[in-house]
């Protein structure tokens, strides 16, 4: 865990960059009334701390043909480190898996499956999940509808308060 103190301009920084990614560093030093070169050092040490660690588009699923989504709770046979690492590469070879959380309680996993549609999900769950990887057992839950996308970490409230 990391000890970093970051003070209001960075967690503004964070706010603004969690938002909106593609801003120009001209436009982020504007919203947080700072000069260009001040905010491009700021943003380039967080980039170097690891803090910002990177940049990506955030893609609709539904408008390239992913229409269903799963939450797939998984328990192994065994747990081992050979089982759970083999585990561990198969999930991460697998496309439709684009998160997998190691759990507490009766599950060991928790994995976020998006697929086209219900074949899709079967093959997976059939011909990958269930035949590939040393699962024991799985308890799957779809996705009715998405009440809150993921918008950004949660920071300090003096960040959201500008």
């Amino acid at each position: 865990m990391s000890s970093t103190v970051f003070d209001r301009l960075d967690l503004l920084l964070l706010a603004e960059l969690q938002r909106g990614g593609r801003l120009t560093n001209a436009e982020l030093a504007e919203r947080v009334h700072l000069s260009p070169s001040a905010t491009l050092r700021r943003v380039q040490r967080l980039e170097r701390d690891g803090v910002i660690a990177g940049y990506r588009a955030e893609v609709d699923p539904e408008r390239i043909g992913l229409g269903l989504q799963a939450f797939v709770r998984v328990q192994l046979e065994r747990h081992g480190t050979v089982t759970v690492e083999r585990f561990a590469a198969a999930v991460d070879a697998w496309d439709e898996v684009v998160a997998c959380h190691a759990l507490t309680g009766d599950m060991d996993y928790l994995l976020h499956v998006i697929v086209q549609d219900l074949d899709h999900f079967s093959r997976f769950l059939l011909d990958r999940l269930l035949n590939e990887s040393g699962v024991a057992d799985v308890n799957s839950s779809f996705v009715l509808r998405t009440v809150k996308r993921f918008g950004g970490l949660p920071l300090p409230r003096e960040a959201a308060e500008r």
